[in-house]
C-alpha cells in the first residue's frame, strides 16, 4: 500500500532514487526488484486505487461512476486528487459531483457528459483532435470523448449535429474537419456518419456508435455493426456509447504525432 502522502512526483522520485542506488552500487539488482515490485496502490477496502497508473500509461486511473455509491465515488476521487493533478470520473450523476465537490473544491462537472474533472495541469494543449457527432441526441457521448481528450492535453474542436440526413451541414464543416490530425465521429440510428466522413478525409477516424435510435436500432447494436462493416478505410470502432474510450485513443494518437513533429520525425 502506498504512503498516503506520496504524490505523482514522489513516485517518480522514488523510482529514480532506487535506480540511482543500483547505478552507484548501493543496492543490488535483486533488492531493487523487490523494492520496485511493491506497486504503489492504496487499498481502501472497496477499491484499490492505482496511484502508479500515470507512470505506466501516462494518464491517471479513471473512475467509472456507474455501479458505485455516491460516497465511494467521492472517496476514490479524493484519494486520486491528493496524488495527481488530473482526475476524471465518467458516468457520474449530479449527486456524486456534489459529494466530490465537498471534498475537492476545484472539481468541475459537465452535466452533458456526466463527467467530473479535476485539472491542475498548466501544460499547453496540443491542437489536432476534432469530435464530430450526427445529432444533438449524440452530444452526451461526444462530450465525454471531448472531455477525455482535452484532459489528456489535447485541444478539441467540437462539430455537432452534422448527420447524414442533412449532408450539406457536414460538407459546410469539412474544411475544419480536414484540419484535424485525428477524428472521433459519433452517431446513432443507422451509424452511417463515420463511413461518410471516412470517405472524405485522410485522417485516422475513431467511430463511436450510440444507443440513440428507434426499436430496430437495438440500443446501438445496428450502429455498431454498420460501423464495423464500414467500406471506408481508416475507420476503427469502439463500443456502444464509449466516448471515453474514443477520446482516450484520439488523445494518444494526437499526442504521439505531436511529439514526433516536435522531434522532427
Amino acid at each position: 500500500m502506498v504512503n498516503e502522502n506520496l504524490n505523482t512526483n514522489g513516485i517518480r522520485d522514488w523510482l529514480l532514487r532506487t535506480l540511482e542506488k543500483v547505478k552507484k552500487g548501493e543496492m543490488s539488482t535483486g533488492d531493487a526488484v523487490k523494492e520496485l515490485s511493491v506497486l504503489p496502490y492504496e487499498d481502501m477496502g472497496f477499491a484499490k486505487v492505482d496511484h502508479h497508473r500515470n507512470i505506466r500509461t501516462g494518464f491517471p486511473e479513471v473512475v467509472l461512476g456507474r455501479g458505485k455509491t455516491i460516497e465511494q465515488i467521492a472517496s476514490i476521487t479524493e484519494k486520486l486528487a491528493s496524488h495527481t493533478d488530473k482526475v476524471l470520473v465518467t458516468h457520474a450523476p449530479a449527486e456524486a459531483y456534489k459529494a466530490v465537490h465537498k471534498k475537492v473544491r476545484d472539481a468541475v462537472y459537465n452535466p452533458l457528459s456526466q463527467t467530473i474533472v479535476i485539472n491542475r495541469s498548466k501544460t499547453p494543449l496540443k491542437p489536432g483532435v476534432a469530435v464530430v457527432c450526427g445529432g444533438t441526441a449524440d452530444i452526451p457521448v461526444a462530450e465525454e470523448a471531448a472531455v477525455t481528450a482535452e484532459l489528456m492535453g489535447n485541444e478539441v474542436e467540437k462539430i455537432f449535429d452534422v448527420g447524414v440526413a442533412g449532408l450539406h451541414r457536414l460538407l459546410d464543416k469539412l474544411p475544419g474537419i480536414k484540419n484535424a490530425k485525428v477524428l472521433v465521429v459519433v452517431a446513432g440510428m443507422e451509424g452511417a456518419l463515420p463511413s461518410v466522413v471516412g470517405g472524405l478525409v485522410s485522417i485516422p477516424l475513431i467511430a463511436v456508435p450510440t444507443s440513440v435510435g428507434y426499436g430496430a436500432s437495438f440500443n446501438g447494436l445496428a450502429a455498431l455493426l454498420a460501423m464495423l462493416n464500414s467500406c471506408a478505410p481508416g475507420v476503427a470502432v469502439v463500443n456502444i456509447n464509449n466516448g471515453f474510450g474514443a477520446g482516450y485513443m484520439a488523445g494518444l494518437i494526437n499526442l504521439q504525432r505531436g511529439n514526433q513533429e516536435e522531434h522532427g520525425k
